[in-house]
Parts: structure tokens; C-alpha cells; sequence
């Protein structure tokens, strides 16, 4: 009986979260600057119907992508790591007419996912892991294990001759941070910043440590093999039951977040609109789209905005914003400038970031 409760539960969980993903997407909450993106006009054309994989897709990211790839018409494959992840597929195939099947394939095991790979035009790799303990959020070890994840998924595309694109998710973590003692410092973190290794040692912040080294090894790869790539650096991951479906990332993300809300740095993005710039970012790699995009839309930069947070969380405010208020002269400004150009329609730019 117990373990069908527990069923009963994650199915009914499920189900919700699909139906809240569906009108997530572009509701506002007070207290932070807004940075709205707006998804590009999906024609018809050789997209629909194309097959694409996406790695750990009954993650909270995965899940969120997946259900607005289907959206668009896309064909899909996703891994899954356990039979656990296979039984909550199968509340996705029931509203996927046909379009969703699951493999079985370890993020570990190359030839598993090169299997998995087989026949797609194209992957997105979600880069989602737990922290089997529960406790700690993100642990040194499993930075290291991100990194060998990010090679796998890399040499399993460039062994597979349907991969013509591939999607990385980092983080904005992997570029914030920031060594202030250089004197050559710019105040402006876009695309083109990297978060400093050496820096990310010393105060431990083992989940902006993997996610930069894991982006790093997965540019290395894609140029040593002529792998299409991209890569998009979002900030925290909210939306609905963020904190509860994604504990993992999202404690990991905010260590450091008082110093990250103090600099200017502590910013968040919809998980609905994160897909959507997923899916804007692989179709435009069809005409210009590369490099690296960073992804937000709003930056935590009052009390206000911390307050709520921290409430969405269940922490104390003083966790993110510390005990002060916010009045100093922040450091840094975040752009997201490249990639509001790419999801915004032909001649019009929706949402494009203001440099103060």
C-alpha cells in the first residue's frame, strides 16, 4: 500500500506540474527587474516533426522542455536514468499522440547514449543530476562527475551522423563569478564572461566549478570533432514547484547568494521561458545562432525581491540578501542582450537589456 501511495502521489504530482507548465509562462512577480523574452515565430517547414533527444527529460528542466517541444511539433527521444524515470514517462505519452519514446541510457555510458542517439537531427542536453545524499546540495565529486558526463554526451553526438546540432545547458554561475581583486575587470557579465576557476576553489562553489569546467569540456570536444554547438547559461531556475522539484540545483545555485544579490548578480529565470529559449536557440543554429546565451529574466535587486524568494524557497531573507539593504554601488550589470535579439520577431526587438 505504501508504495502505491507513493505512486498515486508522484502520478498526481505529474499531472500538475504539466498542467501549471502550460500557463506558467510570462506571469511576472513584484520585486525584481524584469527582462521579458519573447519566443520567435515558429513557422512550418522541416522542423516539425524532426527527431530530437533530450537528456535527463523527466528532470525539471527536461521535463518543462519537452513538453514545449511537443508543443511545436517536434519528434522525441529522452533518456532516463532508472526504471522509476520509465514509469513517469508514461503519464507524458499519454497526451504525446505517438510523438515521445523513452531509452533507458546512463549519462555515464557513451555507448548507451550514442544508442540513444541514433536517427535524432539534434540533442539537448539538460545536464540535471541529484545530490544522492539529499543534504548538500552539490558536492565537489559530483562537479567532477558533470564534467565526464558533459564528454560523453559530446563524443556520443560527434560519433552519431544524424547529429547535426547540440544544445548544452550550463549556468549562470559559470560565468559570475567574478575575481574583483583584477584590476582589468569589465562591469558588464555577458556571454562572453567566465566565471574564475581559481576563485570557485577557494570559496567552494563546487556547482559554478562544474557547470564552467563541464561548458568547457563540451566546447573543447565540439571543436576537436566539428560539432555544432550552443550553449545557454541560465540563472536560477524558478516556476512552478521549483524549489520542490529541483532542490538540487536550486540550493547549489544559491550559495553565495548574498554576495551574488550584493554585486548585482543574483537573477532568475522562468523554466517555461527557459525552454522556449531552448528551442529558439537549436532551430536559429539552422541561419547564425552560436556561441554561448545567457538567460534570465529578472534580476534580484531589492529587498522586495529577495523577500519573495526566499518565500517561494521556504528560507529566511537574510539568506539571500543579507542583513542590510541593498544601497551600494553594484559592480556588475548582467546581459542578456544576444540572446532577447535572437528570440525577438523579425524588426522588432521585445525585450533588449539597458545598460544604466
Amino acid at each position: 500500500m505504501g508504495v502505491m501511495c507513493t505512486w498515486e502521489s508522484e502520478k498526481t504530482e505529474m499531472e500538475a506540474f504539466c498542467r501549471k507548465l502550460v500557463v506558467a509562462a510570462g506571469k511576472d512577480d513584484e520585486g525584481g527587474r524584469n527582462h521579458h523574452l519573447v519566443s520567435s515565430y515558429y513557422e512550418d517547414g522541416d522542423e516539425k516533426g524532426t527527431l530530437l533527444c533530450v537528456t535527463s527529460g523527466v528532470s525539471y528542466v527536461g521535463l518543462a522542455l519537452v513538453n514545449h517541444l511537443l508543443q511545436l511539433g517536434y519528434s522525441l527521444r529522452i533518456t532516463v536514468q532508472n526504471p522509476e524515470e520509465m514509469e513517469k514517462v508514461k503519464e507524458i505519452e499519454k497526451t504525446a499522440e505517438g510523438k515521445l519514446e523513452a531509452i533507458m541510457a546512463k549519462l555515464t555510458d557513451i555507448d548507451g547514449l550514442e544508442k540513444a542517439f541514433q536517427g535524432c537531427r539534434g540533442v539537448f542536453h539538460t545536464s540535471a543530476f541529484t545530490d544522492p545524499a539529499g543534504l548538500s546540495g552539490y558536492t565537489k565529486s559530483m562537479a567532477e562527475i558533470e564534467v565526464r558526463v558533459a564528454e560523453n554526451v559530446m563524443e556520443a553526438c560527434a560519433r552519431t551522423p544524424s547529429i547535426k546540432r547540440c544544445v548544452f545547458t550550463s549556468s549562470l554561475a559559470a560565468c559570475v563569478w567574478q575575481d574583483t581583486a583584477q584590476s582589468d575587470l569589465t562591469p558588464v557579465i555577458n556571454h562572453g564572461s567566465w566565471s574564475s576557476e581559481s576563485l570557485c576553489i577557494e570559496k567552494k562553489l563546487w556547482y559554478a566549478l562544474g557547470k564552467m569546467r563541464a561548458e568547457k569540456a563540451a566546447w573543447r570536444i565540439a571543436n576537436e570533432r566539428g560539432l555544432k554547438l550552443t550553449t545557454i547559461c541560465p540563472a536560477l531556475i524558478t516556476g512552478p514547484q521549483f524549489f520542490h522539484r529541483n532542490p538540487t540545483a536550486t540550493i547549489a545555485y544559491l550559495k553565495g547568494g548574498q554576495e551574488m544579490y550584493s554585486l548585482g548578480l543574483l537573477a532568475t529565470v522562468d523554466v517555461t521561458k527557459l525552454a522556449e529559449a531552448h528551442a529558439s536557440v537549436l532551430k536559429a543554429m539552422n541561419s547564425n545562432a552560436s556561441g554561448r546565451y545567457i538567460c534570465f529574466d529578472k534580476v534580484i535587486d531589492s529587498q522586495t525581491g529577495a523577500e519573495n524568494l526566499a518565500k517561494e524557497i521556504g528560507m529566511p531573507k537574510e539568506k539571500i540578501c543579507g542583513e542590510t539593504s541593498n544601497s551600494s554601488v553594484q559592480r556588475f550589470e548582467l546581459s542578456n542582450e544576444k540572446l532577447c535579439r535572437l528570440m525577438s520577431r523579425p524588426l522588432r526587438c521585445y525585450s533588449e537589456y539597458q545598460m544604466k
